[in-house]
């Protein structure tokens, strides 16, 4: 890692989908960020990409990018099932990583990249974004300074109306597909985000044909009392709202609780209070709040984010796999260790 606090920080990408050309053109406005090469597994697909957003380099494969010795950092945007082999080859080369959500598959891969990452020293995050976000980070803030109290309960949901047909990504096994893995790790991101991990998980859903699941629900409790009700589908359209109840108020999420614009809080014997977002954060959906996150880790000298922790990325993962056992979804391939029943932690 060469990168120091005046330079640029030289990116990679690994991808060339929607979600890459999308995190691509927020990379590209950032003055302190340089995207210096892509990689796909066809050179055409790698090509067009880098003539679109002005790329050095262009990549017909992932290895090579991996070998590019002036790529600082790699925005992993495969599909999830090709995560921990993409992450995998470029943490071996001492390339960084920002690696797409779901992390992983299943915990024992993420565990595999997390222990990989800090045995060579290297930068590994997910790029859960909803994390870096300002407006969220608010919400967090007061809850945390006690603006609520206790917190009792969290509410969130994500849903897609679809209908998405057998052959595509989001039906497909092979490919991870599901509501969970895609969608239903927002809401489970959020409530850890508040409460920490938990220490129990009923859940429910209703599978497709191919064994996926096609809509989710979970329980998840903590020894404090809380709870958390989290909803995820790939049949219907959901409000994407939340809410976290607390011993002496409420905040509510009117709408796309992951990237919000506003928020409401309530608190006891008060009137309600709107936070609106700076509109000096840019929109809602910008993905530059994590990339400079990865930059001033990087520039700190850090192999892990403080606001996107490993540790924190690994609870998820558990709960993922908790709850895909209880509903009964497996991946082809998973087998002794992967997607196996996995306990709950019980919080120290």
């Amino acid at each position: 890692m060469t990168t120091d606090t005046v330079g640029k920080v030289r990116w990679g990408v690994l991808a060339t989908g929607g979600i890459a050309a999308t995190f691509t053109a927020d990379l590209v406005d950032l003055p302190d960020a340089e995207v210096v090469a892509v990689a796909s597994r066809s050179q055409a697909s790698a090509e067009a990409f880098a003539e679109r957003f002005g790329i050095a380099r262009a990549y017909g494969d992932w290895a090579a990018l991996a070998a590019d010795a002036e790529v600082d950092v790699v925005y992993v945007a495969t599909p999830h099932s090709a995560h921990r082999a993409a992450a995998g080859m470029l943490l071996e080369a001492g390339r960084g990583v920002l690696c797409e959500k779901p992390f992983t598959l299943n915990v024992r891969e993420a565990e595999e990249l997390v222990a990989l990452a800090r045995g060579r020293g290297v930068f590994l995050m997910e790029a859960m974004w909803m994390y870096c976000n300002p407006h969220v980070r608010r919400l967090k803030a007061l809850v945390d300074d006690g603006a609520i109290g206790e917190v009792r309960t969290v509410q969130a949901d994500f849903g897609l109306a679809g209908p998405f047909p057998p052959a595509h990504r989001l039906r497909d096994p092979a490919q991870g597909g599901g509501a969970l893995l895609d969608l239903g790790v927002y809401p489970v991101s959020f409530a850890q985000l508040l409460l920490g991990e938990p220490s129990d998980i009923a859940a429910r859903a209703v599978l497709s044909d191919e064994g996926v699941d096609l809509q989710t629900g979970a329980l998840l409790s903590w020894e404090s009392g809380a709870l958390a009700s989290v909803h995820c589908s790939i049949v219907g359209g959901t409000a994407t709202v939340a809410s976290v109840t607390g011993s002496h108020g409420r905040i509510d999420i009117p709408d796309g609780f992951f990237h919000p614009e506003r928020f409401v809080l309530h608190r006891d014997g008060r009137d309600p209070e709107v936070f609106t977002a700076d509109p000096a954060d840019g929109p809602r959906t910008s993905y530059k709040h994590q990339a400079r996150e990865v930059m001033r880790a990087l520039r700190a000298g850090r192999t892990e984010s403080e606001l996107v922790p490993l540790d924190g990325t690994l609870a998820v993962m558990r709960t993922l796999d908790a709850i895909r056992d209880r509903v009964g979804v497996r991946y082809p391939g998973e087998g002794a260790g992967g997607g196996e029943p996995v306990p709950v932690a019980t919080p120290v």
